[in-house]
């Protein structure tokens, strides 16, 4: 033996702890990745739901708007049952127009406020409800014309096809 070199030690048997505890530390690490990322894909497609109900909202509602205006105009069109004007059934053996309905064929298409962010355009409907006569009718100074109500039914569609909102409203001219 060479007495310049300091004796070694003799080896002793490794058990591999290292090796275990940085095994356990990285599938910890992988769990808490693939959690925060299925988290964070959970949100992404909350908040795009989210979008696309809002864009059917706000398409309903625009096409609620364009309803409202056709009855402002100074004379309003005929109720016949076509292109999204409808006269009120009335009666306990009638069946209700919504029972067949179809949006894409019955309903009135209304300009999209965005065309090339929502699914479809948006669309409504105005029934012509029986008209009531006015408030304030006096004998001395003779009977006031009738009051027609309408009812407007918008239905608008989000970014997808699956986001549909339909909002409802009573005018009265």
């Amino acid at each position: 033996m060479n007495p310049g070199f300091a004796t070694l030690a003799p080896l002793r048997r490794q058990r591999g702890a290292a090796l275990m505890v940085s095994l356990v530390l990285l599938l910890i690490m992988t769990l808490l990745g693939v959690t925060s990322m299925r988290t964070t894909t959970l949100q992404e497609r909350m908040a795009g739901n989210l979008r696309d109900n809002n864009l059917a909202f706000q398409a309903a509602e625009a096409a609620l708007r364009e309803g409202e205006d056709v009855l402002e105009a100074a004379t309003v069109p005929p109720f016949n049952d076509a292109n999204g004007l409808l006269q009120m059934r009335s009666g306990a053996g009638q069946p209700s127009f919504w029972n067949a309905f179809d949006w894409a064929a019955d309903g009135r298409q209304a300009t999209a406020p965005n065309p090339s962010i929502v699914a479809a355009a948006p669309r409504y409907v105005i029934e012509e409800l029986p008209p009531l006569p006015a408030e304030g009718d006096s004998l001395r100074f003779g009977a006031l014309p009738d009051v027609g109500f309408y009812r407007i039914t918008a239905r608008g569609v989000g970014g997808t096809a699956d986001a549909v909102s339909i909002l409802q409203t009573t005018y009265r001219r």
